[in-house]
């Protein structure tokens, strides 16, 4: 038995996120640190990835992370969200296969662009689970054609309770949520 937590990668818009996508995701890391699940996003100050963190820091033992796609260097090493853990891969937009290998369950909240839409095909790839929290009916019906093991959501709390759900029958072996 592992004592591996769980991990719940949030993908989405960087600088063009709407301001619904930012709530939400801020909302969602606040839901998934609140149930001890450690967050990971691609952790640049922006759009969903910076609201989610934010989120998720409100909570007591909070953990996290984001996989950068700078070497760390200079200025830009202080420049992420707010993390835990800053991985700085060097790779550009290939770490976004690093981003969604590393999570158990993927969240693409409010769509974005080709990055995101990349870290959802990688994730189908991946055999990782996919829920779609309030993306464009474009995005639903594209991603829910590709195959089995995507999941569309309208609001934060359906969303965690199909990450629940998925985690149930992807992670039946996974250390349960501190209560």
């Amino acid at each position: 038995m592992s004592n591996r937590r769980t991990v719940v990668g949030v993908m989405g818009a960087g600088e063009g996120a709407s301001a619904e996508a930012v709530a939400l995701a801020e909302e969602l890391g606040e839901c998934i640190s609140a149930r001890g699940w450690v967050l990971l996003t691609g952790g640049r100050p922006a759009g969903v990835m910076a609201a989610a963190s934010r989120g998720a820091a409100q909570v007591e033992g909070h953990l996290v992370v984001g996989v950068l796609p700078d070497e760390g260097t200079g200025d830009d090493r202080q420049k992420t969200a707010d993390l835990d853990l800053a991985l700085f891969t060097g790779m550009g937009k290939a770490r976004n296969v690093i981003n969604v290998l590393s999570a158990d369950v993927v969240v693409v909240c409010g769509g974005g662009g080709p990055g995101t839409a990349s870290e959802a095909a990688h994730a189908l790839n991946g055999g990782r689970p996919l829920i779609l929290l309030a993306v464009p009916p474009l995005w639903r019906d594209f991603f829910c054609s590709l195959g089995e093991g995507v999941e569309s959501a309208s609001d934060v709390q359906e969303c965690c309770r199909l990450i629940e759900a998925r985690l149930g029958t992807v992670l039946s072996r996974a250390k349960a949520p501190p209560s």
